[in-house]
C-alpha cells in the first residue's frame, strides 16, 4: 500500500554548505537522509512491528521547523525539519500484482512496488515444476503452464521481514496457491 507520511527529522548541515541558500540546503539534506530508508509508523493500533514499517520512496516536501542548533566540537548545524514523503508499506494478506524479474532454483522473484518479493517454488501451483534456468522458465509437468521472466502475476503477501534500512534487507514472501491468484493469462482462462 502506498501512503503519505509526515515526520519531524533533525538534519545535519555540513559547515561548507551553510550560507545564503540555507533553507534549500536543508531540504536537499533532508531528501538525502529520508529517501530509500525504512521508517516506523506512529500507530498505536498496529499489533506487529513489521506491519508498522514503511519504505520512503520520495520526499514530497521539506520545510524548516524552528531554529537550528550547534553541538560543541562539530561545525555543522543541526536543523529540525518537517518532512512529507510518499512511502510504500507492504501488508500481510494484501493482494498485489507484479512482474517476474528472475527465475532461480528456489522460485521466482517478483517486483511489487519498489521491492522484489520471493515466490517460492512451492507456492506457485499445485503441480510439480520443471526448472529451465537457461530459458528462465518454470513449467508445470501436468498442466504445461509456464512462468517466465516478464510475466505478470497476481499474488498474496504471506510473509514480511523489513530490516531497519533498505541496505540490510526487505524480505517479502508471496503465494499464488489460492483462488483468483496466478499468472494473469491463467486467470483469463488461457493455458500459457
Amino acid at each position: 500500500m502506498y501512503l503519505i507520511v509526515e515526520s519531524e527529522e533533525v538534519i545535519r548541515i555540513p559547515p561548507n554548505k551553510i550560507g545564503e541558500k540555507y533553507e534549500e540546503t536543508a531540504k536537499i539534506e533532508a531528501i538525502k537522509k529520508m529517501e530509500s530508508r525504512v521508517g516506523i509508523l506512529d500507530r498505536s493500533l498496529v499489533r506487529d512491528s513489521n506491519d508498522r514499517k514503511y519504505i520512503v520512496l520520495m520526499v514530497l516536501d521539506a520545510s524548516l521547523n524552528g531554529e537550528g542548533y550547534l553541538v560543541h566540537g562539530d561545525g555543522g548545524v543541526y536543523q529540525p525539519v518537517k518532512v512529507k514523503a510518499l512511502a510504500y508499506q507492504p501488508n500481510l494478506q494484501e493482494v498485489v500484482e507484479g512482474e517476474v524479474t528472475d527465475i532461480t532454483k528456489i522460485g521466482a522473484f517478483v517486483r511489487i512496488g519498489p521491492v522484489e518479493a520471493l515466490l517460492h517454488i512451492s507456492q506457485i501451483m499445485d503441480d510439480r515444476l520443471d526448472i529451465d534456468l537457461e530459458n528462465k522458465k518454470l513449467i508445470g509437468r501436468e498442466t504445461k503452464r509456464d512462468l517466465k521472466v516478464g510475466d505478470v502475476v497476481r499474488a498474496r503477501i504471506v510473509s514480511i521481514s523489513i530490516a531497519d534500512s533498505i541496505s540490510k534487507g526487505v524480505k517479502i514472501g508471496l503465494t499464488l496457491r489460492q483462488n483468483f491468484l496466478g499468472k494473469l493469462s491463467w486467470l483469463k482462462g488461457e493455458n500459457q
